[in-house]
């Protein structure tokens, strides 16, 4: 019987021994890419008893879940992401189990933060209902409205969202988006016309916050869909932090693989297919220009033409900061959050968005900041503390973002400069020579334009099978897009599974037995492997 690799009916993989084969033999599969996504597909075909060897260009493993010590040894900052709200509801990451091999997430009671001004600021608590209490009776009411079904349905909402293109929707779902989507990202005067105004700036605000995570000019309809997404989370599954940082996540996918046979050979990039030893089936967590290089001229002319034509979204310049204190928000519950949203009101937000996107520099970007000890402290250490920040810029900008990000956490935490003990940048281009995927400081991979949303990186009925026999795209230039959620890396696995092996999805968890029959090794000590800096 055949099963379609999205369709979600496909039978368990029946377990299968591994490869005895020596290490110079041919592998079954080769994983450009050890970014979430590579490794997200590396442990489905591992688990389906697959030799597979993952290749990293840089000298340690993790992609943009790395981690380092970039000021001082007992503290760590994670380099790329920090916070993990698809992670904890993305399937891929929920049949993985991170919990259950030891993976603590910390989730604060306050999701996220917006501070306004003359000291106000409107809060995202776990808690819908006191939420909606803080956003008085009128907004809180509309909020409630707003997010309450969502979440009634949210194993819905996240499938449809963070699931593959062909995958049956769930109506519920459907409706759901179709009926706030159009309301919350269109135009100011037809989003009143459908019933999407707020009376208050604080509400608006926490939309327009959650919004900009799209990264492009606001509003717009992606932009709409990332916003019912991750606020529904801020009041569900929330927006949890890893005890210890981000590299623990990518730990635990990195045992599982060694666990199941899996090899990984970094300090070389893949410039060309040729050098992947023949594997069977090819896996790149790749952008498309990635895979333009090392294809060369084997793709097919129209494929190719496509693949030139996929567009890249404004950049992220990223501050680092070690502090003495806390942020000293001028509105003390600002600092139970574990995410803060710098940007004003939702119009200014707006504007500022869509200035990035049309490439013109301002002085004022939207900053998303995280303190991580607010929910874990472990992080800390008297006196001393990380601070991790982005600024949205445009594609290619060269400045330093710390002045920026500093002056921008100064706006709302008047004494910030005071307790900084040091602090470093990393420009929107610095980013792009860390990891070629982030073509000019693009952190997603790709623009979130309406036909980006849908059809990425071309339009295909399997978007992660390229032309070439055996060779798939799973980076985030793929759906579902960007984000931790793995999702990208999963779906293409399950469909080279199916395509070139005949074989289902295999048992993610790690009390499933895995193809050499024993169960995953636990994460192994902070910092292996996938410890350094841009």
């Amino acid at each position: 019987m055949s099963h379609h690799p999205e369709d979600g009916t496909a039978r368990r993989a029946p377990v299968r021994a591994p490869h005895p084969a020596a290490p110079a033999s041919r592998p079954d599969a080769a994983i450009v890419g050890s970014g979430p996504n590579g490794l997200a597909a590396a442990v489905t075909l591992a688990r389906a008893g697959l030799r597979v060897v993952v290749h990293e260009a840089a000298d340690t493993l993790g992609g943009g879940l790395r981690g380092a010590a970039l000021f001082d040894s007992d503290i760590s900052h994670d380099v790329c992401a920090a916070v993990h709200p698809m992670a904890a509801a993305s399937r891929f990451f929920r049949e993985f189990d991170p919990a259950a091999r030891g993976v603590v997430m910390e989730t604060p009671d306050i999701s996220y933060a917006h501070p306004l001004a003359d000291g106000r600021a409107a809060l995202a608590f776990r808690d819908l209902e006191a939420t909606c209490e803080a956003l008085g009776p009128v907004d809180g009411r509309r909020w409630r409205r707003l997010m309450e079904p969502l979440l009634r349905h949210s194993d819905a909402v996240v499938e449809l969202l963070l699931s593959g293109p062909r995958r049956p929707p769930d109506p519920r779902a459907v409706a759901l988006l179709a009926s706030r989507v159009p309301a919350h990202g269109a135009p100011a005067p037809l989003r009143r016309l459908l019933g999407g105004g707020f009376r208050g700036e604080e509400a608006p605000a926490l939309l327009a916050g959650v919004a900009a995570h799209a990264v492009g000019p606001l509003p717009s309809l992606p932009s709409a869909a990332v916003a019912m997404l991750l606020g529904h989370l801020a009041h569900g599954a929330g927006w949890p932090l890893p005890r210890g940082g981000s590299r623990v996540l990518a730990e635990a996918m990195i045992a599982d693989i060694r666990a199941h046979g899996g090899e990984f050979r970094t300090g070389r990039r893949i410039t060309d297919l040729d050098e992947l030893d023949g594997a069977r089936v090819v896996l790149l967590d790749l952008a498309p220009a990635g895979l333009l290089e090392v294809a060369g001229d084997r793709l097919p002319a129209r494929y190719a033409r496509a693949l030139r034509r996929y567009r890249h979204g404004p950049a992220a310049g990223k501050a680092d900061f070690l502090v003495s204190e806390p942020i000293p928000w001028a509105h003390p519950e600002v600092g139970r959050a574990g995410t803060v949203h710098l940007g004003g009101t939702m119009e200014r937000i707006h504007r500022q968005e869509t200035a990035n996107a049309r490439g013109v520099a301002g002085e004022e970007p939207f900053v998303l900041v995280v303190d991580p000890a607010v929910a874990d402290p472990g992080r800390a250490r008297p006196g001393r503390r990380p601070v991790w920040a982005y600024a949205h810029l445009p594609a290619g900008d060269r400045r330093d973002p710390v002045r920026l990000i500093r002056e921008r956490i100064e706006e709302y935490a008047p004494g910030f400069r005071d307790t900084i003990l040091a602090e470093r940048g990393v420009s929107g281009a610095q980013y792009e020579a860390y990891n070629p995927n982030y073509v000019g400081g693009d952190i997603g991979t790709g623009a979130m334009t309406l036909r980006q949303s849908l059809l990425r990186p071309v339009a295909r009925l399997d978007p992660y099978r390229t032309p070439l026999p055996g060779v798939y795209l799973c980076s985030a230039a793929t759906p579902p897009g960007p984000s931790v959620h793995g999702m990208c890396g999963y779906l293409a696995a399950r469909s080279a599974l199916r395509r070139e092996f005949g074989l289902a999805v295999p048992h993610l968890g790690p009390t499933g037995r895995g193809a050499a029959g024993g169960s995953s090794e636990p994460a192994p000590p902070a910092g292996a492997d996938i410890a350094g800096p841009p």
